[in-house]
Order: structure tokens, then sequence, then C-alpha cells
């Protein structure tokens, strides 16, 4: 019987970025999670990572016995200013790496971070209403479907929709934003 794999959770750093870029690189050629069809080039998604970071956002890795396993964070929801306090969630696993209970472990933390940096609102925007390992994990961490956009992506020879979550963070909306500087 196989032991179960030692999952440690820490920042993502530029370091974890070849394996970060392998990732969503699979995910982007062969699945409907991320609606881009070209896989960005490893300092693009180093690029990004440190926008993000340098915004202060949340941008975390799972280490599966030693190697990266998976990643996820969170960003803007929408650039404008009254969106502030609502967090976009992203969390990519390693094919192998799935099953193993990264995806839950990397979603409690990048609540737990989102929550100590004092936002308000996290959405998951889900690609294909047919990902329901997603849509499930999301639930299970107490996301709520709020609506489902039909067919407004064209990926693999097949239209997908994409399917909104979201859940409250902090005191979500019973009281004012908490200022961040």
């Amino acid at each position: 019987m196989q032991s179960a794999p030692r999952i440690q959770l820490r920042p993502a750093e530029d370091r974890d970025m070849a394996a970060i870029t392998a990732i969503y690189g699979h995910h982007v050629l062969h699945g409907a999670a991320s609606f881009e069809t070209e896989p960005p080039t490893p300092e693009e998604m180093l690029r990004r990572r440190r926008a993000l970071v340098d915004q202060g956002y949340p941008y975390l890795v799972a280490e599966l016995d030693g190697a990266v396993g998976g990643y996820a964070y969170a960003g803007p929801y929408r650039p404008r200013a009254a969106y502030r306090d609502t967090v976009e969630n992203s969390i990519y696993l390693r094919p192998d790496a799935i099953g193993h209970g990264i995806g839950s472990r990397l979603l409690d933390a990048l609540i737990e971070a989102c929550d100590q940096c004092g936002f308000r609102q996290m959405v998951a925007v889900v690609g294909d209403s047919g990902n329901t390992p997603s849509i499930r994990l999301h639930q299970r961490h107490g996301f709520r479907l709020v609506g489902t956009l039909q067919s407004v992506g064209y990926k693999h020879g097949r239209w997908l929709d994409s399917v909104l979550l979201q859940r409250s963070l902090n005191a979500g909306d019973t009281a004012p934003p908490i200022p961040r500087g």
C-alpha cells in the first residue's frame, strides 16, 4: 500500500515558474478550464505572477513530495475601482496530482490568505459547465452557484460555458470595506 503523498503549501517563487508553466500549458492544450488557446511562455507566466504579487494578491504552490503539484492564486475580479474588494481565484493541478486533496488544501489556504488581505468576496469562474470536479470543490468550500454564461467560449471544437460561483470573505457585504494600504 502506498503512503499518502506529503503536501506542503507555500508562496510561489520564481524557481517554481517552469513547473507552473508546464501545469498551465497542459490545461490550456488539453482542457477547458482556461479559455486561452496557446500556452503562455515561462517569461509571460513569470510576468503575470509578479504583477499579481506586486499588487498584494496571494499566489501559492502545493509541493507534492517535493515537486510542484499545483498552484492557486487570486487576482482582481474586474479592473474598475468599485470591484477592488472582490477577487477571482484560479487553481490548477498537475494531472497526476489530481485526487490527493491538493485542490482542497490550496483553496483553503487561498481563502485564508484573501481573508487576511481584507477582501470581501471571492468569485470562481469555472471553464465549462462539465467541469463538475471544480464546481464541487468550490461548493464544498462555501461557494454558491450564482450563474452560468452559456456558450461564451469556443475551444477544442465545441462551445463552452462559464460557471460563476461566489463566496463571502470576512464580513462580506455586512460592513464597509476594510481599508488596505
